[in-house]
């Protein structure tokens, strides 16, 4: 009976607290700093109730139901879900949905939901800028996004990169669009790394919305900023660490120099040089001279925030990076300020702007190539002491100390630019919007070049003896600017058809002029007193007004439509004139369209317990390219010519580069068909493309008869179209995203671009175009060439080394001079004659596949990253080799032929004439590698700690950066090249990327 009524007493209990209603406050804040979220929704699950927080991120709902569920949402944050079991107040704190679906990216002119995207477009978060810790903002996308590959150029302080989208598609500008908040930007040293919020590639046909300018595809750079509503924020990022070289070369140390040497010499029968070898030892490491640690340092400093009607957002930077080799004579600094604004003036009238001011410095040594420092380095003889002169070593070679000491060499870069637009909305469904931008650069440069004497005093026998001393300063200014208006119409009828309808027009302007002057005679062969005003001799470097003026005009159009959020389209059509064709092909059209199926919108897909997205989508859009000079279908007079008045030389001007009146747009034919899919709870993520790219009408610079003038000053070959470029492959790219607890998640992203460039012709002649340098007075050894990947390696095929004389008169050779110990040259074509026909293709520049590999997880308070890249099936020229009788070489020349059965690898040494420095598959490595990129480890204090120090974030961490290089190149980094289309590949003593260690720290309050 006691049992009957406690249950009775507790039926009734349960059905009075489940009838109770309450009053419900609480807060919500952003998790990643703790800031309070203003305009949040909470809404009482499966009702129309709901309430918003107010600007302290603080909310009250009146009249909730116990045991009844809310439902906290914001855009860009993944929604939380909460029982209410009392009165109490709660604390939500909302995490950023970087991952979501319904992630807005930006596109041209606007913007658009991640799921309703129809091209191959690629995003990279500030999430993983901020692991990677970049001096420059294309290192992160190294291994980040498949199908973009960066070429570093020197690793160098400061040194630029190539970046090329889905392969090179011409011989002359590959670089994308790069656009900063809208804003065109050339050089990507001026941008703060730690001022972005995330990268977006256009990889595909969706570029074309952007014209022109975007035929090699399209990098879109957002920069942070404020929210409305929004507290002030301020965050403070800071690093220092040291860098080093990744790799020394094995050279000859004195003892086995000398040996080398004597056994050179005497195969030429002339007299030992070293006829004492037991007293030289090791002898000088020149590498060790001239390597050292180098520090770098980094503040950055970000105050971001927002009134009910506005947004702000202040950024100030400030980078100092010493070289590893010169260490402040290799220098480089960035003071960087940004400022944005937003402004609703009214409901329907709105304001965004911005400006970014940088100030860059850069110390230079001579680098890459004959007369750089490295160069000089490995070619020195180690049997020569640190501070002496490079004797007997040939014209070139000189000191590397001797030449650091002597090297001045500074450039100084002021960078404004800026953006305004406004925007209007009107009859409900329309938006007009007028944007203007603009870049203002001005470089100024100084080098002098002190008296010194590199080789035997009192004689000019090097090229680098410099006899009078001479000061050269340039100053050079850009200026560009574009202007956008368009009107764009957007509409949903009948809940399942949506339109967005777009037309503009685009204005762009660049002018650009060049002045210097050079002046000797400096009081005292003293850098202090290096001016042009202190200075003799005064003369102009540049011998006529040096300008550039190019122009674009622009108009276009874009539709954009879905059903029922399943089936997609967008088509762009864009007119493009460019003032660098002349009259009759000054404008081009160039239309491109994508279609998209979400497949998990069907019935048939839409209750899968596997599939949570699924997207097929396609692209084909065709692509103008205007990237040459200024005006070459006209003849200017930029020419310098020479003429005798009265039997005096007057210089004056004559017509520059050769015109040719019928040169017309390059075009570039895209497809590309694509799946994105998510599944198994949305952990895994997966993205395939195939893509084709054929570039036509190439605009190319051809050789041409000097009988015509181009060689003469001033003057160069004229540009035609001409040749057909192909690019094919496939991209894949594949995330996995697992919470094993409430204190450990992890992340892993693996992707993949298999490429294959074809060159399909050159000219309907059958001609080829030749580029890069191979030792010295030889043919270019990189051509153009059709049935060919662009810039492959043209040289001899080897077959082993000759171990005797009877083997040689058996088998077909160059000349006399073949004896046994040389390499052996293969007859390709089977004539029984070794000549120039039996040169042909020794290797490839252009990889087969890139891949990269990023793996992050954080454990409680602790958070580990790790990022690796890796190349395979590029080959590269090793051309950092003098080849004289008396400089050094590499221990591999231990393994050389001294007798028959030796060696059949590396051939024999003698100070007399063979063919074997001549250009062949000896020097042509695979330059394949796998590189550890970056690994960071990190600790956050726990958000207890953060409230009791006053600060919302703290975060210490250390990284080391291209920690680990697995290769089998030789050379000092199989990463650097030129970038040239043609002649890219050939390491001429490239300065290597240097490995990285840092500590530092993020904080937020």
């Amino acid at each position: 009976m006691k049992i009957k009524l406690f249950t009775l007493l507790a039926f009734v209990f349960s059905i009075a607290i489940h009838g109770q209603n309450v009053n419900v406050t609480g807060t919500v804040t952003e998790a990643s700093t703790g800031q309070p979220l203003p305009g949040v929704n909470v809404l009482l699950k499966d009702t129309s109730r709901g309430v918003s927080t107010d600007f302290d991120g603080n909310f009250t709902f009146n009249d909730v139901p116990l045991n009844s569920v809310l439902v906290i949402s914001y855009l860009g944050f993944v929604s939380q879900e909460v029982t209410i079991t009392n009165n109490q107040p709660i604390n939500i704190a909302l995490q950023e949905d970087t991952e979501s679906l319904n992630e807005v990216v930006v596109i041209g002119y606007g913007t658009q939901k991640k799921k309703e995207i129809t091209g191959a477009v690629s995003v990279v978060s500030s999430e993983t800028i901020e692991t990677l810790k970049p001096t420059r903002i294309e290192q992160a996308l190294q291994g980040q996004v498949a199908g973009v590959n960066i070429v570093s150029n020197s690793g160098s302080p400061g040194a630029s990169s190539t970046i090329s989208i889905r392969g090179i598609s011409t011989n002359g500008d590959n670089r994308p669009l790069i656009l900063v908040d809208g804003t065109v930007v050339e050089d990507l040293s001026v941008i703060n790394p730690n001022d972005i919020e995330s990268v977006n590639v256009l990889k595909d046909a969706t570029a074309g919305i952007y014209g022109v300018r975007a035929a090699n595809g399209v990098i879109l750079i957002t920069t942070k900023s404020g929210r409305k509503e929004m507290p002030l924020t301020i965050e403070y990022n800071a690093y220092g660490g040291v860098q080093e070289t990744t790799r020394k070369l094995p050279m000859l140390n004195a003892t086995e120099y000398a040996l080398l040497l004597n056994e050179a010499f005497a195969a030429n029968g002339e007299s030992l040089p070293f006829p004492d070898v037991s007293s030289l030892g090791q002898g000088t490491d020149w590498q060790d001279q001239v390597f050292q640690n180098a520090p770098i340092f980094s503040n950055a400093l970000t105050l971001k925030g927002g009134g009910k009607e506005s947004t702000y957002a202040f950024g100030s930077s400030f980078l100092t990076q010493d070289g590893i080799v010169g260490g402040n004579k290799a220098k480089f600094t960035r003071l960087t300020k940004r400022l944005s604004y937003g402004l609703d003036f009214l409901e329907n009238f709105k304001l965004n702007s911005g400006i970014t001011w940088t100030h860059t410095v850069r110390r230079t040594l001579p680098e890459t190539g004959i007369g750089s420092v490295l160069f000089n380095a490995l070619n020195m003889a180690p049997t020569i002491r640190p501070n002496e002169a490079a004797e007997n070593l040939g014209f070139e070679v000189v000191n590397p100390n001797k030449q650091i000491d002597n090297t001045y060499n500074r450039g100084l870069v002021d960078k404004i630019n800026g953006n305004i637009n406004l925007s209007y909305n009107f009859l409900e469904n329309f938006t007009a919007q007028a944007s203007y931008q603009f870049n203002y650069a001005q470089t100024t440069g100084r080098t002098f070049s002190p008296i010194v004497d590199y080789g035997i005093q009192g004689t000019v026998d090097k090229v680098f003896d410099i006899e009078r001393n001479q000061v050269v300063e340039s100053r050079n200014y850009f200026r560009d600017y574009t202007f956008d208006a368009f009107i764009k119409y957007e509409n949903s009828f009948n809940d399942a058809h949506n339109l967005n309808v777009l037309l503009g027009t685009s204005v762009f302007k660049t002018t650009g002029n060049f002045t210097g002057s050079v002046g000797f005679e400096i009081p005292d062969n003293y850098v202090g007193n290096a001016t042009i005003e202190n200075s003799t001799g005064v003369q102009n470097i540049v011998p006529f007004e040096s300008t550039f003026d190019s122009r674009l005009l622009s108009y276009f159009a874009r539709l954009q439509y879905d059903y029922k959020g399943k089936y997609l389209l967008s088509a762009v059509v864009r007119r493009d004139g460019s003032s660098n064709f002349g009259p009759q092909n000054k404008f081009g059209i160039f239309p491109s369209g994508s279609i998209g199926w979400i497949a998990s919108e069907e019935a048939f897909l839409e209750d899968s317990s596997l599939i949570n997205f699924l997207k097929f989508r396609a692209s084909y859009g065709i692509l103008g390219n205007d990237r040459i000079g200024s005006f070459r279908f006209v003849s200017l007079l930029t020419g310098e010519g020479a003429y005798v008045f009265d039997d005096v030389l007057t210089f004056g001007t004559t017509p520059g580069a050769i015109a040719n009146p019928q040169i017309k747009w390059e075009k570039q034919k895209t497809f590309d068909v694509g799946l994105d899919v998510r599944f198994w709870d949305n952990r895994f993520d997966l993205t395939v493309d195939y893509f084709k790219r054929r570039t036509e009408d190439l605009l190319v610079s051809p050789p041409v008869s000097g009988i015509l003038g181009a060689a003469a000053p001033g003057s160069g070959s004229p540009f035609i179209n001409a040749g057909i470029v192909e690019n094919k492959g496939f991209e894949f790219a594949i995330g996995y995203t697992e919470e094993l607890s409430d204190n450990f998640k992890m992340n892993l992203k693996y992707n993949l671009t298999m490429l294959d460039n074809n060159v399909i012709s050159v000219s309907s002649s059958g001609d080829f175009i030749p580029g890069g340098a191979f030792g010295i007075g030889q043919d270019p050894p990189a051509r153009m060439e059709a049935g060919q990947p662009i810039g492959y390696f043209r040289g001899f095929r080897t077959n082993g080394i000759f171990q005797n004389q009877a083997q040689i008169d058996n088998s077909p050779v160059l000349n006399n001079n073949t004896q046994p110990g040389d390499l052996i040259f293969v007859d390709i074509n089977g004539d029984g004659v070794i000549n120039d026909d039996d040169r042909t293709n020794i290797g490839d520049p252009i990889p087969d596949a890139t891949m990269g590999l990023n793996l992050t997880f954080d454990y409680k308070n602790f958070d580990f990253g790790a990022y690796a890249f890796a190349s395979v099936g590029n080959d590269i020229v090793r051309n950092y080799e003098r080849n004289l009788p008396r400089t050094n070489r590499t221990v591999q020349y231990l393994n050389r032929w001294t007798g028959e059965g030796t060696s059949n690898t590396f051939p024999r040494v003698t100070t007399g004439a063979t063919n074997n420095t001549l250009f062949s598959d000896f020097y042509v490595e695979d330059g394949s590698f796998v590189r550890l990129q970056n690994v960071q480890i990190g600790y956050s204090i726990s958000p207890e700690t953060a409230e009791k120090w006053g600060i919302h974030k703290l975060r210490l961490y250390v990284s080391a950066s291209n920690l680990v290089t697995l290769t089998e190149y030789s050379g000092y980094d199989p990463t650097a090249s030129t970038g040239e289309a043609i002649g890219g590949g050939i390491d001429y003593g490239f300065y290597p990327n240097p490995r990285t260690y840092l500590i530092g720290m993020n904080l937020k309050f």
